[in-house]
Parts: C-alpha cells; sequence; structure tokens
C-alpha cells in the first residue's frame, strides 16, 4: 500500500510548525535564521514559501518512477512500496546525477562537510514503518498537511475540489506530473502562483531516458561500470587503510 501527502494550500497559515517537526525529525538545526529561508537545502528538506497572500511547500515529491532512482548508478535512492524514495548514504558515490536528473530540483548536497552526503525529504520513512503519519503533518495545527494512503488523498482532494468549487482551481497536481508523485497539492490559484513548476512532462522521466539511451552508444554503459569501479575502489582502500590503522 502506497502512502502520500495531501497539502492543501488554502488552508496553510504559513506557521512553519512542519518546518520545525521536520528539523526535530532529521536532528538538523531549525532557529529563526533557518526558518527565514524560503527555499529547501541539505539542512531544511521543507521549506514554507509565501506568495503574496498564499503559501506552499516545497519537499520532495517522491515520485512513482522517480528519475533520480533511475539514474543512480550505485543504487543509493530506491524506491519503496509505502511510496518513500530512500537514500543509503553508504552506497553513494557523490556523482550527483539524482540532482540533475530530478525534475523538481529538490535533491540537496551537504558542500560544506569534508564527508558530504545527498538530503532530501523520504516521507519520514521510518515512522511509515511503525505506522505513524509523517512529522510535518504530525505538527500542522489546520490540517494543511494530510496523509494517508495514495488512492485515499486522491479522493479527499477530489472531495474538496467537488464541494468548494468556488474555492479551489479545479485540478490536483502530482496525480499526472512526470508520471505521478507521492505528494498532491490543490490551491486556490493555478499551481504556477504558488511557485509550482507546470513545465514538467506527464510521462514517467525513467521512460523517457531509457528511450533516450537505447540511442546512445555503449560507451554510456562503459562510463556507468567504470564510474562504479572507481567508487568500488576507493572505498575498497579506505576500508583497507582503516584496518592497517587499527593494526
Amino acid at each position: 500500500m502506497a502512502n502520500a501527502i495531501l497539502y492543501d494550500s488554502t488552508l496553510c497559515i504559513g506557521c512553519k510548525a512542519c518546518e520545525g517537526a521536520c528539523a526535530e525529525r532529521w536532528g538538523l538545526p531549525y532557529d529563526d535564521k533557518i526558518a527565514a529561508e524560503g527555499k529547501i537545502s541539505a539542512h531544511k528538506l521543507t521549506a514554507v514559501e509565501t506568495h503574496g497572500d498564499r503559501f506552499s511547500r516545497r519537499l520532495c515529491m517522491n515520485c512513482q518512477q522517480p528519475a533520480c532512482a533511475s539514474v543512480c548508478p550505485v543504487g543509493a535512492l530506491q524506491k519503496t512500496s509505502l511510496g518513500p524514495v530512500v537514500y543509503d548514504a553508504d552506497k553513494c558515490m557523490g556523482c550527483r546525477y539524482c540532482m540533475q536528473a530530478c525534475p523538481f530540483q529538490v535533491p540537496s548536497y551537504e558542500w560544506d562537510k569534508q564527508l558530504p552526503k545527498m538530503r532530501k525529504c523520504n516521507l519520514c520513512y521510518e515512522r511509515e514503518l511503525q505506522g505513524k503519519v509523517t512529522a510535518c503533518t504530525e505538527a500542522c495545527p489546520v490540517g494543511a498537511t494530510a496523509f494517508g494512503e495514495r488512492n485515499a488523498m486522491i479522493s479527499e482532494a477530489r472531495k474538496r475540489l467537488a464541494e468548494k468549487p468556488d474555492a479551489y482551481y479545479q485540478k490536483i497536481y502530482g496525480i499526472t506530473e512526470v508520471g505521478g508523485t507521492s505528494v498532491f497539492y490543490i490551491s486556490a490559484v493555478p499551481f504556477e502562483q504558488i511557485g509550482l513548476r507546470t513545465n514538467v512532462p506527464q510521462e514517467a522521466l525513467p521512460e523517457t531516458t531509457w528511450r533516450v539511451l537505447e540511442l546512445v552508444p555503449d560507451i554510456v554503459s562503459t562510463g556507468t561500470v567504470l564510474l562504479g569501479g572507481i567508487w568500488w575502489i576507493t572505498n575498497r582502500r579506505a576500508e583497507v587503510a582503516r584496518k592497517e590503522g587499527r593494526r
């Protein structure tokens, strides 16, 4: 059973409780300076944006067929059956292909650290495994963020649009964008007015990627293997050095 988030921009009051809860869940710092930052980053995995008198949230869309996972040569990113796209830092080779592939420009890199990692929201995967809702959902005081089974969230969004047709722009963002996502938006205005990208393809990007790669010479595959080999050798040397140091 895949889960998803439904974000209702018409209910959001911009309190940023979701930001604080997200930071606490990840063990990241959060203060007035970070709260004032209006974009996601390696230390801020969700951000409340202000667009005039309306609010919106940025976070990883956890796509149904994630482009980030499809381009990762070492399998550091994986789509789970629960919905989240999870990241294994121990596998990551730091190529940052995921950052280039993401149509929503979400993955962020810890540029200021000696041993950097990529960071992004994973829909609180560990909490989901325990049967809990996401930290941002739990923290929202007005119900602007809801969490549940994906089809149920779609049904809830459609219900709200039908019950209050004059209050909502009559579309749901995330059902077809890039083949579908695990985060849905509903809004009083067209989505570009709350900062969402509306020029993304409606087709799952991995399908497009593989069709393009079929036309690319075998050097692409060779390059991927080579990069994987370099990553393994580098890590193997570090492992040997650690063992020798202990002796």
